[in-house]
């Protein structure tokens, strides 16, 4: 065994905790379908949303683990549900009311409303898979509505069929007395209207594999469960799928935890072992509401990848997943510097170290070096008190501060110019709100003016930085306070950089005569 698998083998990092999990389930013999499979699923009723990707980035990150301590072979899979009927139009679409019409048929029946594929359903996967190949994931897409009609979920369901009552079981007793009178784990797809009907059935024929139900007109129709008539209920299609595939690990939102004894029962009466799982908490928006696909709140992926790199974004979601996050704009800069912090960290620490750290995870292994010279926050802070429309701005006080940095050899510090600009003109620059300083504040900006007016040390951001204390030292307390009036005065903002480095950064002089501004009222 190699080092770095026996030190993966006690990582507390919680993918390896979930790969050695999963490890266990072979520990006597390996699948016998030769590989583990790792599945993600997407109800494509809306746009892809922020948690689709964290979901199958989380994944990702396990199944890296996993590989790293055992020579098993992997798979993984997206799963869209994708024959599931639209139960409500999505107010986040162009021609909306025109969708109306088509309530209840699968997406894969609904035109697609934006035009540009054969359907709604199409779309939306076409949109997952770009997202998804955004961020390079190896994975298998699979469509509800090609894997029931091609005959491959056959087998399981008539195995369905044949367990009916054993699996109407398992279900009603989690259904209220008068959901259960109508209850069926099929919904078939009506031949005329091809809309999903939820109607209780007639007859389940074993011999045959085929149902007997009445319509909504009252007319009696039998079909066989084969061949994409029927889709399963969404909670035995969970179960049936698991057992269809094989599946050995899946992780999804708390808000299908308490159904998982249901999956876990339908999987085993049809005939296959339970998959491990890894329940993770929801993302919120700004308000603290559980971000919707339909409604289309909180970050989408796009919006994120306007304003910061998408491993800042793989970080994001690395973080404590057994716990809410918030998920709105003012998270993005954080992501990413942190990322970058730890993307320093990882090349000096020992091996243990190096596998607890999130970048090791989101890179598999193959961690690049940061060249982020100049932090976000930091060049936020640069664009807003230089105006910059546009990175090229950003690059003339960089270069200075950091002269062995350009955009061909710091290819990451670029974009994020890029970035901090786009991020501050839509988000900080509208709120910004200058105040003019108290006596005292005044008093310790002229003295810090008149500090940095004599200034003869360079760009030193660490004796820039004592020049700063001094200037707060002997009149606050706490020092804080000295900061947020900066911040408040200066910037226009409640928090900020280390000043320090960012008068090393903006330049000596052009600080000077933004204090100038500021105690002559021009920012106000």
């Amino acid at each position: 065994m190699t080092e770095t698998r026996e030190t993966a083998m006690v990582c507390k990092a919680w993918p390896f905790e979930e790969a050695r999990r999963l490890l266990k389930r072979y520990a006597k013999n390996p699948p016998e379908k030769g590989y583990v499979l790792f599945e993600t699923g997407y109800g494509p009723s809306g746009l892809p949303h922020i948690g689709t990707f964290g979901e199958v980035a989380r994944t990702t990150m396990v199944r890296r683990a996993f590989e790293e301590i055992s020579d098993i072979p992997t798979k993984m899979v997206c799963f869209s549900d994708d024959l599931d009927g639209m139960r409500k139009v999505p107010s986040n679409v162009p021609n909306s009311a025109s969708l109306e019409e088509h309530l209840q048929r699968p997406l894969t029946s609904v035109p697609d409303p934006f035009g540009e594929y054969e359907s709604f359903g199409h779309h939306n996967n076409a949109m997952l898979r770009r997202f998804l190949d955004t961020f390079g994931f190896e994975y298998e897409f699979i469509s509800a509505a090609e894997f029931y009609g091609s005959g491959k979920f056959d087998e399981v369901l008539l195995r369905a069929v044949e367990k009916y009552d054993e699996v109407m079981a398992v279900m009603l007793k989690s259904l209220r007395e008068e959901r259960r009178q109508t209850y069926s784990i099929f919904l078939p797809i009506h031949p005329e209207t091809g809309r999903v009907l939820y109607v209780p059935m007639k007859s389940v024929n074993k011999a045959d594999g085929t149902i007997t139900f009445d319509d909504e007109e009252g007319r009696e129709w039998t079909l066989p469960v084969t061949g994409g008539n029927v889709k399963l209920q969404w909670k035995p299609d969970f179960g049936a799928r698991w057992a269809a595939l094989g599946v050995d690990f899946e992780m999804y939102g708390k808000d299908h935890s308490t159904n998982t004894p249901i999956y876990d029962s339908i999987c085993r009466i049809l005939g296959q072992k339970a998959p491990e799982h890894f329940t993770y908490e929801l993302f919120l928006d700004e308000n603290g509401q559980k971000i919707s696909k339909t409604s289309g709140n909180g970050v989408s992926i796009d919006k994120w990848l306007t304003y910061a790199s998408s491993e800042s974004l793989s970080y994001f979601m690395y973080q404590k997943p057994k716990t809410a996050k918030r998920m709105h704009f003012d998270v993005i800069p954080k992501a990413m510097d942190e990322y970058h912090q730890q993307l320093r960290a990882y090349h000096g620490q020992e091996l243990k170290a190096q596998l607890n750290n999130p970048v090791w995870h989101i890179h598999g292994g193959d961690v690049p070096e940061s060249k982020m010279v100049v932090p976000y926050s930091m060049l936020l802070n640069l664009a807003s008190v230089s105006g910059a429309e546009e990175k090229d701005q950003l690059w003339g006080f960089i270069q200075r501060y950091a002269p062995e940095a350009s955009a061909a050899t710091h290819p990451d510090l670029d974009q994020a110019a890029g970035f901090a600009v786009r991020y501050f003109n839509d988000f900080v620059k509208p709120t910004k709100v200058f105040r003019a300083p108290t006596d005292l504040e005044r008093e310790a900006l002229e003295d810090l003016r008149g500090r940095l007016a004599a200034w003869d040390g360079g760009l030193d951001a660490d004796a820039l930085q004592s020049e700063v204390f001094a200037c707060g030292r002997e009149r606050f307390d706490p020092m804080r306070a000295w900061f947020t009036a900066l911040y408040e005065v200066l910037l226009g903002a409640s928090q900020g950089p280390r000043f320090g480095g960012f008068i090393a950064l903006y330049g000596v002089n052009e600080t000077v005569a933004l204090i100038d501004r500021a105690l002559a009222g021009e920012l106000l």
